[in-house]
């Protein structure tokens, strides 16, 4: 890479135009080191609507996209089924490739994704990026400057009725490739790796109680779909550090709890953000010296102010962008979404069993963001 080629804007296209589309453009054109040039979708005129809302100059479909010699980096929001052989295509281009997650849906496809990667010099950054916003660098921090002694076990908890109750078209979300674990498990295992580093081994149990559900809301409204994959699913992890977890992620609840995050350590409990949004609460308890009876009221909590710029998805994108000038690792790596995978397929096979399943991947320590990250700052 030049020094010009260093030092310019990130050339950014967009491939998949869908719902989540909308909050990567409002973010990606809001940072002035990145340059959305391209936006491409299946239905090219859902990508011209895009584009003119947020004055994008091209638009087109995916082949568009990839042909621009203007696009250093392809977004591929298309759905889970699709991500391996678009991200593939990215890096055939010449184009590093940012995905949202999962990375792929089965382990081969991914780590060949990965080589393919490494041999074209190339670089791949998978979602989700939530792991970047402050309430979880902040709570890394906090963690690491000792706020709760020696981490020992953590606890997580999504439970909902269901996305079928609000998304239009919801059946790819209970497709293979999805369900609860692939579509909300990477956000609550990425940031516990990222804290506590990788996972050894799961063991699970999933459930589907109804084989088929029907869509809520929208124009299809009354229309049913099957349910190809456990709608809760409840998982063990033993962590390479030598910490356990316990998580349930559900479709099935008519309790609405989600974001539920703690971590207990030695020296106190911390409770995290919302492992999908980018930034929550963060407060530690310490525990009692002796407990009396009139100790077992509320405990006090010691609130810890989140430190840093919030934004949004695609921070991710522009951490890549400033790493790639400055040739430094990018934080939310394939290897970082590859090992996820690994653990979420695992946990589907050892509910399918009922054994424990070792994890055969592992990832590198994550970093943290570098100290003054400042998203709307003009650095490239």
């Amino acid at each position: 890479m030049s020094a010009a080629e260093a030092t310019r804007r990130l050339g950014v296209g967009i491939i998949g135009t869908g719902v989540i589309s909308q909050t990567y453009l409002e973010n990606l054109t809001s940072f002035p080191d990145i340059d959305v040039v391209a936006v491409g979708d299946l239905v090219p005129e859902r990508a011209r609507a895009k584009a003119e809302e947020f004055s994008v100059r091209a638009w087109g479909t995916a082949a568009d996209v990839l042909a621009n010699p203007e696009v250093d980096l392809v977004v591929n929001l298309t759905i889970p089924a699709v991500h391996v052989a678009v991200s593939r295509a990215a890096l055939e281009a010449g184009k590093h490739v940012w995905t949202e997650k999962p990375i792929g849906l089965d382990r081969d496809a991914t780590r060949d994704l990965l080589a393919l990667a490494d041999e074209r010099g190339l670089r791949i950054g998978a979602a989700p990026d939530t792991l970047l916003g402050p309430g979880f660098q902040t709570a890394k921090r906090a963690i690491a400057d000792g706020a709760i002694g020696t981490p020992l076990f953590v606890q997580t908890t999504f439970q909902t009725q269901g996305p079928d109750a609000w998304h239009p078209e919801p059946a790819f979300l209970f497709a293979n490739g999805a369900g609860p674990l692939l579509d909300m498990g990477p956000y609550y295992f990425s940031a516990l790796v990222s804290l506590l580093g990788p996972i050894d081994a799961v063991a699970a149990r999933g459930s589907r109680p109804q084989l088929e559900r029907t869509i809520r809301t929208g124009p299809r409204a009354g229309e049913t779909f099957p349910v190809e994959v456990p709608s809760t699913v409840q998982v063990l992890t033993s962590f390479a550090g030598g910490q356990h977890g316990t998580h349930l992620l559900s479709f099935d609840s008519a309790l609405e709890r989600a974001g539920v995050a703690e971590i207990h350590g030695s020296e106190g409990s911390m409770v995290l953000p919302d492992p999908n949004m980018f930034s929550g609460r963060i407060a530690v308890v310490k525990p009692l010296g002796s407990i009396s009876d009139a100790d077992r009221g509320e405990q006090r909590w010691i609130e810890i102010p989140e430190q840093g710029a919030l934004t949004g998805r695609g921070i991710g994108v522009l951490d890549m962008a400033r790493a790639i000038a400055a040739d430094r690792p990018h934080i939310a790596t394939g290897e970082l979404g590859a090992h996820v995978l690994d653990v979420m397929l695992s946990a589907q096979d050892a509910a399918a069993s009922g054994e424990t399943v070792r994890i055969s991947s592992t990832v590198a320590p994550v970093p943290l963001l570098p100290e003054g990250f400042d998203p709307f700052a003009r650095t490239l």
